[in-house]
């Protein structure tokens, strides 16, 4: 029974064949074609949500558009040349751009064991232990490229994201001691993160680093209650400073010189990395003047929002544990 099924099948394909004027050995090639058609670059998987230290649950999106096209790029030029150092921090840049910032570190680390005296790849890597708010491994990077980078030339660092103009404001060097002032900041760590911040603002002569710096060194100073030291580092933060990029950190400083009034700081649109450093500034100079519920609930406003990597996020998600921890002490 079973072979006369079997001719019944041939000759079933036979007619077929003959009827479409397709030859067997050629039916078989078209098959064998199809099954290895190209289904296309297999895609990075969507990484999974994100909890907080506040315990807020980050739902992250699948790649999609041009950030997707240019991580597929990316890795593909990494994959062609893996001894290639750039190539390779392109390939976690274009990772952590998607927010699979977990896989970027992962690139950076297997990166580290090819090239372990590589500056760039630590510089990279303690950026998105802060962006997971691992602060101490990120201090332990950080620190590991400053050291690295002593008694070398400073350089341009490429941006990722251009700003509008696509001129490049930021510096390998000026980067590595923004992002450890920053990680030791989020800590509590004043007199580190103060040491810092002075490097960085050392590091370029260009504007836009002046004010960045300026305004970090200018909170740690108010923290401290060092308020005069604070406004002193204000003297040079004019109107007239080419701003090219750091717009934000420009009028934060403009604000704390009593240059501009508060209402010309926030933004009408929504959350941004931009308008998150705004509200972070100002709801630390509300703390600093004594206006503690204001600050407070600014704080909070910017916890409910969406832009859980922005530095301004971070640093009021660290505010708020600290003051909610001092709270809980007093009450005791």
């Amino acid at each position: 029974m079973a072979k006369h099924s079997a001719i019944v099948e041939t000759r079933s394909i036979s007619q077929f064949t003959m009827k479409v004027g397709i030859t067997i050995p050629g039916l078989l090639f078209m098959l064998l074609s199809f099954s290895c058609q190209d289904t296309g670059p297999e895609l990075p998987a969507t990484p999974p949500p994100f909890k907080t230290p506040l315990g807020k649950v980050i739902s992250r999106e699948s790649a999609s558009g041009k950030p997707l096209q240019q991580y597929l790029d990316a890795r593909k030029a990494h994959e062609k040349d893996s001894t290639d150092v750039d190539l390779l921090i392109w390939y976690g840049r274009r990772m952590a751009y998607l927010g699979n910032y977990e896989d970027a570190i992962e690139i950076y680390t297997n990166g580290l064991r090819r090239f372990p005296d590589e500056a760039r790849l630590y510089r990279h890597r303690g950026h998105r232990y802060i962006s997971i708010r691992e602060f101490d491994k990120a201090i332990a990077d950080l620190e590991k490229a400053s050291e690295l980078i002593e008694g070398t030339t400073n350089e341009t660092e490429p941006d990722g994201i251009p700003n509008a103009m696509n001129i490049p404001v930021s510096t390998l060097h000026g980067n590595i001691w923004y992002h450890l002032g920053l990680a030791h900041y989020l800590k509590g760590n004043y007199e580190e993160a103060y040491t810092a911040y002075l490097n960085c603002l050392r590091s370029s002569s260009n504007h836009d680093n002046l004010v960045s710096s300026t305004h970090w060194l200018y909170m740690i100073q108010r923290r401290q209650g060092n308020h005069v030291a604070a406004d002193s580092l204000l003297l040079p933060i004019t109107r007239e400073l080419e701003i090219i990029e750091n717009h934000s950190y420009h009028n934060l400083c403009l604000f704390y010189k009593g240059s501009i009034p508060e209402k010309t700081l926030l933004p009408d649109e929504g959350s941004s990395a931009a308008s998150d450093a705004i509200s972070y500034g100002l709801a630390n100079w509300y703390l600093m003047e004594g206006k503690v519920d204001k600050g407070y609930e600014l704080l909070n406003e910017m916890v409910e929002g969406e832009n859980w990597t922005s530095f301004g996020y971070i640093a009021a998600e660290s505010d708020l544990i600290r003051l909610n921890s001092s709270a809980q002490t007093a009450t005791k």
